[in-house]
Parts: structure tokens; sequence; C-alpha cells
């Protein structure tokens, strides 16, 4: 168990510094009286999303910000998504309707959202692409903030945080924390400079910026990346002008996976792309994390055998969790989340174990997403 204290060693430090990141994070303020300026085309890939698609087109509706369109591209769905879009768009002319299907053959890519994201850009007037998912509610003021931030810090691309609403089952009490790190780990990391991670339900880039980097070229095999591994080639061509946009009036919310089968699909596809980034810095910390909870599994598990092992491994938890509730604790404050933390504790052997599971199928495996089997 050598092996495990010292990845203990280096994981709870890592935390800890994201810690210090997040805590340093000033919110940005909206400054009174500023006139909107800048055009943004919002696109929003779409498949299979009946249910949620006219509720996320009217929370962009209804916001204030008057330089928009909306972009919506129908990826080959199999339910009313496209007639709903299409009624909308009769009655707001800043709706556009893109059918994916009359671009990329179903057997052509295995990259559909990523197309479907390119398309819209070539077909969009804006100086500003927004990109967010057609299950997404978005803030009253989004698109001021953004507008707002672009003036004050000239970024070419800006992440911003998402969160999962309650539904009231363990599963999405689960979801919500696990989630929760991530977006406090990716608030800290690219405010920090380090651009480890983001999510495409509430991105912003500059189409020139977009164009730049050629697109999603390089990384357009993928099924996954068109939020993290398009941040880090704007990191590599931008150093200096990627930004979090740290504001709670700027959280993009999303119900989480309806059941444990889903949940677990969703994050094989997170997975997936973990090996695909250039920089050695990210894949290093992403296999640390890996192998500290495989290590803890297999101590867990040869625990039964030996007890001391069992006791060991059971103590390097307990530490890990404290040190984990420490860094959550600013994250859930910012989110409103407080309560939900009582729960963590009990999930962490939950968390362990998907973590070793998806990070393998991720790698070796193959997975199903919107109707669809990816390898």
């Amino acid at each position: 168990m050598i092996i495990s204290g010292g990845l203990a060693a280096f994981y709870c430090c890592l935390i800890l510094i994201y810690r210090y990141w997040f805590k340093a994070l000033k919110p940005f303020q909206l400054p009174v009286g500023l006139n909107p300026s800048l055009f943004f085309s919002i696109i929003i890939p779409a498949r299979n999303e009946s249910v949620n698609i006219e509720k996320c087109i009217q929370s962009i509706l209804s916001q204030s910000y008057p330089l928009y369109e909306i972009i919506v591209v129908d990826d080959h769905s199999t339910d009313d998504t496209p007639l709903l879009v299409a009624q909308l768009a009769q009655q707001y002319p800043q709706i556009r309707l893109i059918q994916l299907k009359d671009y990329v053959d179903v057997q052509a890519t295995n990259s559909f959202k990523k197309k479907a994201i390119e398309i819209a850009v070539e077909k969009s007037t804006g100086s500003w692409i927004v990109t967010t998912d057609a299950d997404c509610l978005v803030p009253t003021n989004w698109l001021y903030y953004f507008n707002a931030m672009i003036l004050a810090k000239d970024p070419v691309f800006i992440a911003a945080p998402v969160m999962f609403t309650q539904n009231g089952h363990f599963s999405g009490v689960f979801q919500v924390l696990d989630f929760l790190s991530l977006q406090g780990i990716t608030a800290a990391a690219v405010s920090a400079g380090s651009h480890s991670m983001c999510n495409g339900a509430n991105l912003a880039y500059s189409k020139q910026a977009f164009e730049a980097v050629d697109k999603f070229k390089g990384i357009d095999h993928l099924a996954s990346g068109d939020d993290m591994l398009l941040m880090h080639k704007m990191k590599k061509k931008f150093p200096n002008r990627l930004a979090y946009l740290f504001s709670n009036e700027m959280i993009v919310s999303t119900s989480p996976m309806p059941d444990w089968t889903s949940f677990i699909q969703q994050r094989i596809r997170w997975a997936s792309k973990a090996d695909s980034y250039n920089d050695p810095k990210i894949f290093g910390v992403l296999l640390l994390v890996y192998l500290f909870n495989l290590v803890l599994l297999l101590g867990l598990i040869i625990g039964l055998f030996q007890f001391e092992i069992f006791v060991l491994t059971c103590l390097i938890i307990a530490v890990k969790t404290l040190i984990e509730l420490y860094f959550l604790l600013p994250v859930a404050r910012f989110f409103n989340l407080e309560k939900t933390l009582s729960y963590f504790p009990i999930m962490q052997l939950l968390h362990i174990t998907y973590t070793v599971v998806a990070g393998w199928l991720g790698k070796f495996g193959k997975y199903q997403w919107k109707n669809r089997t990816v390898r």
C-alpha cells in the first residue's frame, strides 16, 4: 500500500491547490449601463430532444439581449424535434433550423455533434459563437455577461458554469455531487491558466479564432470533445486568451441522466477522449486520478482477505473524503448546494467504482449515446 499512500498524497495536494485557485476567484460583475454591441450566433445541436427543445429555446428568447440568432442543427432525429423547431422558427425570425442529414450521411462520420457545429458556424452571421445543449435552460442575462467579458478581457474562448438540477432520486444526487466537483475544478483550473476542462453546454468563442485553429480538424474522429479538445486547440493557438466567466448569474442548468445506465454511458463517453489531449500534464492528472481510484478499489477487494489492508484503505478513503469536502464547500456555496454535501461521504465507494469502470470502458469499450453505438 506504499503506492496508494504516495498517490493519496499527490491527489490530496492537487485538490488543495484547486481549492486555493477556486477561492482566489473573484465574481465577474456586469457593468451598469453597458449597451449590447456584439452579435452572437447560438448553436444548439439536437437529436431526439422533443421533450426539451422548446423549453431550451424559450429560455433563450426570454432574455433581453437583442443581438443574436439561434441555429438549431437537427441530428437525424427520429422524433418531433425538427417539427417543433420549425414551428418556433415561423414565430421567431431569429431561429433557424438546419438538417444535418442534408450535409452528412449517417454512416459517414463518428462525430455528429462536431459536424453539426461546424456546419452551423459556416451558416452563422455572428462574430461570436455560443453553444449550449438542447436539454439546457440558460439564465436571463446570459448574453449580456458574455458581451461584457469579451469587451473587458478580450478573450477568444470563454467557459462558464453548468449544473444539474435536482430530481429527487439517489442517482440524481450522486450526479449533482460528481458534477459539482468537476465544475469546481473547471473554474479553478481555467482561471489559473491550466485550461483542463469546460462544458459545451455553456461556451462562447470567437468565430475567427475557431476558423484560425482549423475548426475540429485533428479531433474530428472522436465522438466527444467538441468542448474540451477544442479548448486545448485554442490554448495552443491563443495561450493567454482563454477565460472563465465566474458568476452565479451565468449558470446554465440541465437535468441529470434519468437512470444509472444512461449516467454510466455518459461518463464513458466523457472518458473516451482522455488520451487525446496533447498536453502531457492534463493526461498525467487524469491518469493519477484513475490510478488512485483503482488502487483504492483493489485495496478494498484485497482487504476482504487482509484486515490490515482494509483498515489502511478505509483510512485513506476517509482522508480523501475530508480533503474533497474541504474543496467542495466553497464550490457548493457558489451553486447554492451546501445541503447536498451531506450525502457526499456515503457516495465515496460508488464514486470510486464508477470512476474505474467508466475510465476503463472509455478507453477499451463502447457506449450507447442518442441511440447510437460508439466504439
